[in-house]
């Protein structure tokens, strides 16, 4: 792993059981994420029970990692809460089971108030982007996003800085 002294460590609720990033699932990934003001970056190894064809790395997982470090960006950088609208993943180089990848997230375009284009990438430990993505997320007010169902409070103190809920 690089060196992370440049950026800080996002906070995710203990109990949280997201496949990406929830610490308490445990078939999940556990991806714990790092943000400076222009990107947030996520390092992890995908275990066995998560392969595709042969040795890779099934072509879900990596699109569930390049969604979530997008959405994990448009949290950070944008304090918005977001869902994801549609994405498109290019699948550049195979990605082995074992493997550690840098996950790498950043904005793109804001536009208006409601909707954001994120762009995420993943790369093997020599730097190669083995997968990449852009995706339309749409941006959340906090009551909505509650009201959807989509973060519950202590969810939204916890991601959103200044979160008048």
């Amino acid at each position: 792993m690089e060196n992370i002294d440049n950026y800080t460590q996002l906070p995710v609720r203990d109990g949280h059981m997201c496949f990406a990033c929830g610490p308490a699932n445990p078939s999940g990934l556990h991806m714990r994420f790092f943000a400076n003001e222009d990107e947030v970056v996520s390092w992890v190894t995908i275990p066995d029970h998560l392969r595709g064809w042969s040795n890779l790395v099934h072509g879900g997982i990596i699109s569930t990692l390049l969604d979530e470090i997008m959405s994990w960006a448009a949290i950070h950088l944008l304090q918005k809460i977001i869902v994801t609208k549609t994405m498109t993943v290019d699948f550049v180089k195979p990605i082995y089971i074992g493997q550690t990848l840098k996950a790498q997230g950043r904005t793109v375009e804001v536009s208006g108030r409601n909707e954001a284009i994120m762009e995420g990438f993943l790369h093997n430990d020599q730097g190669e982007i083995c997968a990449k993505a852009r995706g339309h997320f749409a941006l959340l007010k906090p009551k909505v996003a509650i009201r959807l169902g989509v973060v519950d409070v202590e969810d939204l103190k916890n991601l959103i800085k200044d979160a008048n809920v």
